[in-house]
C-alpha cells in the first residue's frame, strides 16, 4: 500500500501541503510489517559536496519510524532519535530507507531504521523512542494555526 503525502499535511517530511518540504511517500508492506520508500535527493539537500545534510539523514530516518504507527493506526510522536552515520549518502543517487517497529511496552514504540544505497549497503542507521499520543488531541493541535515568530 503507497503511503502518498497528505495534502492536508504541512509537515516537512511527509506533507503534500509543504511547498518547501520533502513531500515523502512510503510504501507499507504488510507481510514484513515494515515501511519503506525509495528516494533519489537532489543537490538541494546536501550538506558537504555531493553528500545528504546530516540532518536530512535524520530527518528521513524519523519519518520512516514514524510511518510504522500504520500498522496499528495509532499516534506515536518521536521522543527519541540516534543516528549512526556508517557512510556518506550521496545526493542524486537512488536510496531505499526502511524502518520497523522492535518492541512496544505501554506507549511507548522503539523503532529502528536504516538507508541503503542501490547496492544494499547501510549508510546511516536510527534507532527512535516514539510514544503513542491521544489521537484526538494530536488532530487538534494539527487544526490549530501555525503560528510565525
Amino acid at each position: 500500500m503507497l503511503l502518498k503525502p497528505n495534502l492536508e499535511n504541512h509537515c516537512f517530511g511527509c506533507g503534500g501541503a509543504n511547498a518547501r518540504g520533502m513531500q515523502l511517500a512510503f510504501e507499507q508492506d504488510d507481510a514484513a510489517c515494515r515501511i519503506r520508500g525509495v528516494f533519489r535527493l537532489g543537490a538541494e539537500y546536501q550538506g558537504g559536496p555531493g553528500i545528504v545534510h546530516g540532518g536530512i539523514v535524520a530527518t528521513l530516518l524519523d519519518e520512516v519510524m514514524a510511518k510504522v504507527s500504520r500498522f496499528e493506526k495509532d499516534v506515536a510522536v518521536t521522543g527519541e532519535l540516534t543516528v549512526e552515520y556508517l557512510k556518506p549518502v550521496p545526493v542524486g543517487e537512488d536510496l531505499t530507507v526502511e524502518g520497523w517497529e522492535t518492541e512496544r511496552n505501554g506507549r511507548l514504540r522503539m523503532r529502528q531504521g536504516e538507508i541503503r544505497n542501490s547496492s544494499g549497503a547501510v549508510l546511516a542507521r536510527g534507532r527512535g523512542k516514539f510514544v503513542e499520543i491521544d489521537p484526538a488531541r494530536f488532530r487538534q493541535a494539527a487544526a490549530e494555526p501555525t503560528r510565525a515568530t
